[in-house]
């Protein structure tokens, strides 16, 4: 890579896309990322020299890209992905940072860890085996944590001579199942991750495919209208008082704008509270701006002398979030310790903190058949369910659907801190 070409570029300015893999064992997912880093580039030659090394050792007279992202021992001795790996490279037109999910049904938390904040998932399908229920399951997971683009890499089609009969086979069989699924688009690209088919370079053995490439694809794919900019939300961080000479009565307000877009000028309201104010600047980086958008990180001031600290929200006047007490919400459970129904926990949303209870679960997911098992409601770990807590405080915000950032949470146990699982409301 590169990298004087790249900051010639602005490329702390560039467009930032993270992605996501997710497919079953052995589908190649690990390959196809170690394919995509190298005919990008994107590797440097110490990295090469040492996986060629391993390779070696291994028994292999190719380079294994796959060691790449499969750091861990037990990973590289089974050949599988365990763990999310991360990977960040860049191009002259974007940043990535990847995510290489595991496949086993065990780690569907490792996965939903990895593809929460993702702009697109790449679904893999080994062309001889075609969709199979791992490929549904972590397409529904895809669609539930609404990832707006789904691209399908049918992969391995040097195993099955190049052959377009089978890629539309399998692409058919995929569309069936396509409508159970809330994404934007899917886009489908036959691919050897092995051989470097169709991933960075087109294929000479598919000429028959006159789609792009996967690399072009994610180089081009549009996605800023993916967040939200119709709904205004500034969760507050922290409260800036330099209390200086020089700035003795300045007092902003820090955070992530998390959705919509803040003017100079803009009537806000105060969440809880209730309380309006006007924005008088917007600062971020030592420079002060007139308008700001979501992902942007920025300090607000306001007019008026209101008290507000961290958990509270800024929104604008004519579009306040959704407040109850009662939450509704699609349930990942990531502890070994099951859900107590009953229970308590600490619920944590944006900046925000309040002990809640759980008062019902309605279902829980059958990953595999994608049906709903209102019978069993014992929620373990890798389990999702729907279910209903109620909260000690109101809570402000939005559905998922609506708003990925203003609607997530995490429960927390109280006593020892751990994370016990993510929420999707619904």
């Amino acid at each position: 890579m590169n990298q004087e070409k790249l900051a010639s570029d602005g490329y702390l300015n560039m467009e930032l896309l993270r992605f996501t893999t997710a497919g079953s064992v052995d589908d190649g997912k690990s390959t196809l990322i170690g394919r995509l880093l190298y005919d990008s580039k994107s590797i440097f030659q110490d990295q090469i020299d040492a996986i060629e090394k391993a390779s070696k050792n291994k028994g292999k007279d190719v380079a294994d890209l796959a060691l790449l992202t499969d750091g861990l021992k037990a990973e590289r001795e089974q050949g599988i992905t365990i763990d999310v790996a991360y990977r960040y490279f860049a191009t002259p037109k974007r940043k990535f940072i990847i995510a290489d999910t595991p496949g086993h049904i065990q780690y569907t938390r490792n996965m939903v860890t990895g593809a929460s904040t993702a702009n697109v998932a790449l679904i893999l399908i080994d062309a001889r085996n075609g969709v199979i229920e791992q490929t549904l399951r972590h397409s529904y997971i895809a669609s539930l944590l609404q990832i707006p683009h789904l691209v399908v890499c049918i992969n391995k089609m040097d195993l099955v001579e190049f052959s377009e009969e089978r890629f539309e086979q399998v692409k058919k069989h995929y569309l069936q199942f396509a409508p159970k699924f809330n994404v934007k688009d899917i886009h489908f690209i036959p691919i050897s991750a092995l051989n470097g088919d169709n991933v960075v370079d087109r294929s000479v053995n598919m000429d028959w495919y006159k789609g792009t490439t996967l690399l072009d694809l994610l180089e081009n794919i549009y996605i800023s209208g993916d967040v939200n900019h119709e709904d205004p939300r500034f969760p507050i961080q922290f409260v800036i008082r330099p209390q200086t000479d020089k700035f003795h009565d300045y007092r902003g307000y820090a955070g992530r704008i998390d959705g919509g877009i803040f003017n100079v000028g803009d009537k806000v309201k105060v969440m809880p509270s209730g309380y309006e104010t006007e924005i008088v600047s917007i600062d971020t980086l030592g420079e002060s701006l007139q308008s700001a958008f979501a992902p942007q990180s920025v300090t607000i001031t306001i007019k008026d002398d209101i008290d507000i600290s961290r958990g509270n929200i800024l929104v604008k006047s004519d579009n306040v979030p959704l407040q109850s007490q009662d939450i509704t919400a699609m349930m990942c459970w990531f502890n070994p310790r099951p859900l107590i129904h009953g229970g308590k926990y600490l619920l944590k949303h944006n900046t925000n903190e309040v002990k809640c209870v759980v008062k019902e679960v309605s279902y829980k997911m059958d990953i595999n058949s994608l049906d709903e098992n209102r019978e069993d409601k014992n929620v373990k770990m890798n389990d999702i369910a729907k279910i209903m807590v109620r909260t000690s405080q109101p809570l402000f915000f939005d559905s998922y659907e609506r708003n990925r950032r203003t609607g997530s949470f995490i429960l927390v146990d109280e006593v020892t801190n751990e994370t016990m699982g993510a929420g999707m409301i619904v």
